[in-house]
């Protein structure tokens, strides 16, 4: 038996739930932060049978698949020098997840 740990965005969370929900994977989710955007997160976590690792991490790839996304950043006035410094719209990389997957010494559930 193995415990995959499952971070995803926010923004893919409800997707990846529902398809592990619809195979029959069981989930318990965390809301978590951080990475590049600081934006929120939802860890998975979910005990399965080593032979469902690959299956599960094929529904993950499919409801997660990376996108770009054009960041925008708001201009910044600094009133003592006078100056308007703004910035370039930066395409950016969003979407994905990160799994990791231990060995599970001991599961029980009542």
């Amino acid at each position: 038996m193995k415990l995959m740990y499952i971070i995803v965005r926010q923004d893919n969370e409800g997707d990846v739930v529902d398809a592990l929900l619809q195979e029959n994977f069981q989930i318990t989710k965390l809301a978590t932060s951080g990475g590049f955007l600081r934006k929120g997160n939802t860890t998975l976590l979910s005990c399965v049978q080593d032979n469902d690792v690959n299956k599960a991490i094929n529904i993950i790839k499919e409801q997660c698949g990376k996108r770009q996304k054009i960041q925008i950043a708001m201009p910044i006035n600094l009133p003592s020098t006078a100056i308007n410094y703004t910035t370039v719209p930066t395409t950016i990389e969003i979407g994905g997840a990160t799994i990791i997957v231990t060995d599970v010494y001991k599961f029980e559930k009542f």
